[in-house]
């Protein structure tokens, strides 16, 4: 079948191919290709940092959000001979370095932007922790800003800085920035697993860290199992294959106890995404470049096995419990 509207677009030194720009992907918004390849254009200055060097899984949604999709780990072999590849694990990734590969992976309707927290060259060595707050119904975005604060709490009481941003979707992403070359992931999944279990001690009955879909009604699951060199996750700046055209968002922390208080709605479409990158600029930018060092397990462990992977409490920055919360635990 010929493409509609295909259209020859020249980007830099690279020549395009654009095709089925009419199309709507988002059905509910009337948001077709030609608005997901602007929105990447204009949204590409932010963005392109956080995708370089790093292996792209695509995740394809060719006839729209609302229609079957599918993930691509293997660079398609129609691709460019410009277009930069990586090797990992035996697979040959592709790689968005520039404005010309963003736009041809949005050609693809490659909605969705997926990245591990390595990068290729050094696929073993995360630059990043991250913890993946979802909420399970009834739990919605205010209890996992909630649960945000707490994990902000924890990492200001070690002296550790980290960064929030939605999901896109009706989750919250805080990351803590590393940026050392000799961290490895035998050091951040740990660690994370301990963060996400104390969390869950502490408060058991908003915070769970077991994946068990049984165990996660009207509770927020810390996801830490995203520290993991198989593991992507969503690139921020990244739209969503949502109802509508939703935006993985950096926030600042004023808005998530904003959020946690009911007073603020932290989702955002492309439009709006956009317009505050213009006025705020990157807010995940400093994710990129701080440097910062966990502390070693073992100094926060326990001696007994149970203890393995618990901080002392004066480790997590959590006020007390009352006598009445320990009861309910």
């Amino acid at each position: 079948m010929k493409p509609r509207d295909a259209r020859e677009v020249r980007i830099g030194q690279r020549q395009l191919r654009l095709v089925n720009l009419d199309k709507v992907l988002y059905p509910q918004a009337g948001f077709t290709k030609a608005q997901v390849i602007d929105y990447y254009v204009r949204i590409s200055a932010a963005l392109l940092p956080h995708l370089r060097g790093r292996p792209l899984t695509l995740k394809r949604y060719p006839n729209g959000v609302d229609r079957p999709f599918f993930y691509e780990k293997r660079c398609p072999e129609h691709r460019p001979p410009w277009l930069r590849t990586a090797e990992a694990d035996g697979i040959r990734y592709c790689v968005i370095d520039d404005l010309p590969s963003l736009v041809w992976a949005a050609n693809l309707a490659d909605l969705e932007l997926h990245v591990p927290l390595a990068r290729a060259q050094a696929v073993h060595r995360p630059d990043f922790l991250v913890f993946d707050l979802d909420p399970g119904a009834p739990a919605e975005l205010v209890q996992c800003c909630e649960v945000g604060l707490l994990l902000r709490g924890l990492f200001e009481s070690l002296r550790i800085a980290c960064f929030a941003k939605t999901s896109g979707s009706k989750g919250l992403q805080v990351y803590v920035p590393l940026n050392v070359p000799e961290v490895t992931y035998e050091d951040t999944k740990p660690f994370a697993r301990a963060v996400a279990e104390t969390l869950e001690r502490e408060r058991p009955s908003l915070i769970v860290s077991n994946m068990k879909k049984s165990l996660r009604t009207g509770k927020v699951l810390v996801d830490w199992s995203q520290n993991d060199p198989h593991k992507t996750t969503v690139c921020v700046h990244s739209l969503r294959a949502k109802d509508r055209p939703t935006v993985s968002t950096p926030v600042t922390w004023d808005e998530v106890e904003e959020c946690a208080a009911g007073k603020a709605r932290l989702v955002f479409e492309a439009e709006a995404a956009r317009s505050r990158v213009e006025e705020r600029g990157d807010l995940f930018a400093p994710v990129l470049e701080m440097k910062q060092k966990l502390p070693r397990l073992g100094q926060a462990r326990g001696k007994e096995p149970g203890e393995a992977r618990r901080f002392p409490r004066a480790a997590t920055g959590l006020p007390p419990q009352s006598p009445a919360a320990r009861r309910r635990r």
